[in-house]
């Protein structure tokens, strides 16, 4: 997955309003700002190694624990770095905040304006 500094592509629900607020916030400091819902979100698995990377966060670290699919398929296992990053290509829906990638760097934006740490 290549991307571009001057450019900020987000992953995030598009129906919370608090991912809204994210988007928006990037939309004001960046003139390119690429948006994909969760459903739309990289569909492989070295997408996913890239992200993670770039993030330095476990896969674990972006789950929504209190998701009714994790709580149900996921709380109290483990798997290896493979199997994480299945369960994040397969079920993105449990993902706790959007995930923003500028150039090599990636954050979690658990607040609208944790965007500003892209710039």
């Amino acid at each position: 997955m290549k991307t571009n500094k001057r450019e900020i592509l987000i992953y995030y629900n598009p129906e919370s309003s608090r991912d809204k607020k994210t988007v928006a916030h990037a939309k004001s400091v960046a003139s390119h700002v690429k948006t994909y819902s969760y459903s739309k979100a990289p569909s492989t698995g070295m997408s996913w190694q890239m992200i993670l990377n770039s993030l330095k966060e476990e896969p674990k670290e972006l789950l929504n624990k209190a998701h009714p699919y994790y709580r149900e398929h996921i709380k109290g296992k483990e798997f290896d770095a493979e199997c994480w990053i299945k369960v994040l290509k397969n079920n993105p829906q449990i993902i706790k905040a959007p995930i923003a990638v500028r150039g090599k760097k990636a954050i979690l934006c658990k607040n609208s304006t944790d965007i500003y740490r892209l710039i």
